[in-house]
């Protein structure tokens, strides 16, 4: 396969993949869904099924689907990415583009989806981990090393699925990613995934998430009621509890500890696999 087509199938399987996670998450935190407070397993089953299918969307390159599953597979020893995809600069080059593109795409989806519950939702921090990963508990160092922790799981097994067939194809790597947001995702969202946090995350800089739910609490604000006795009241409203802010002092984590873990495992799988 040539540049152009092994950018295109992994930004179509990185787009779906996006989509449905993203949507998930949108689903479970954004005002007035019909899946609000769903909880945090609707969100691992979620991304798991979002796995599933972006794999399947891009089959002619493995469904990669992720820069640390493919730096791993560069670090394993691999000949091929793919079959008939050789392990070189510019094929790795055309994946991880491919996969940052369409992680920003599948972002943009996934707003336009839930436009009206972008518009309705005022608390800006739930905005952005629809779109990136958030720490629980911010300790930059400790948060790296989940991220490291987890994507070596995730890299390593994925690694060992292929030299180990099992018939299951996709599902097998879908079951791994709910088994990793389950166990290993509580601390810092379990990005596992460089594009995944990134592509969407310049999304959320770049879209107007923020404006439409600011003017509403300003509406709000400035529609004063006459009470009893006369004077004037202000009427419940809800607070923009936070600022746009794409966090980007956060924003390595998420990058550099999967390629990091990506790596690893692909190390680990070459001396242990």
């Amino acid at each position: 396969m040539d540049f152009s087509s092994i950018f295109v199938s992994e930004a179509l399987g990185t787009g779906i993949l996006i989509l449905l996670g993203a949507g998930v998450v949108a689903n479970v935190l954004l005002a007035k869904s019909k899946g609000f407070e769903g909880g945090w397993l609707l969100i691992t089953f979620g991304w798991g099924l979002g796995v599933f299918a972006g794999v399947y969307v891009a089959y002619k390159t493995g469904g990669a689907l992720n820069p640390a599953v493919t730096i791993g597979t560069l670090f394993s020893g691999a000949d091929e990415y793919a079959p008939g995809i050789e392990v070189n600069f510019t094929n790795t080059v055309a994946y991880i583009l491919g996969q940052l593109v369409g992680a920003f795409l599948g972002a943009c989806a996934a707003y336009l989806a839930y436009k009206r519950h972008f518009d309705a939702e005022t608390d800006e921090e739930k905005k952005l981990g629809v779109f990136a990963t958030v720490p629980a508990i911010r300790s930059y160092r400790w948060n790296f090393l989940t991220e490291v922790i987890a994507t070596f799981v995730l890299v390593f097994v994925i690694i060992a699925f292929g030299r180990t067939p099992s018939g299951l194809g996709p599902l097998a790597a879908a079951l791994l990613v709910v088994a990793i947001g389950a166990s290993l995702g509580g601390p810092t969202g379990y990005a596992i995934n460089p594009a995944r946090d990134l592509g969407p995350r310049i999304a959320y800089a770049l879209l107007p998430t923020h404006h439409s739910a600011a003017v509403a609490a300003k509406n709000v604000s400035t529609n004063l009621t006459v009470g009893v006795g006369g004077h004037r009241e202000l009427p419940d409203k809800p607070a923009e509890t936070h600022r746009k802010n794409p966090d980007w002092a956060y924003a390595w984590v998420p990058v550099l500890g999967p390629l990091l873990g990506g790596a690893l495992a692909g190390l680990a799988a070459q001396a242990f696999l």
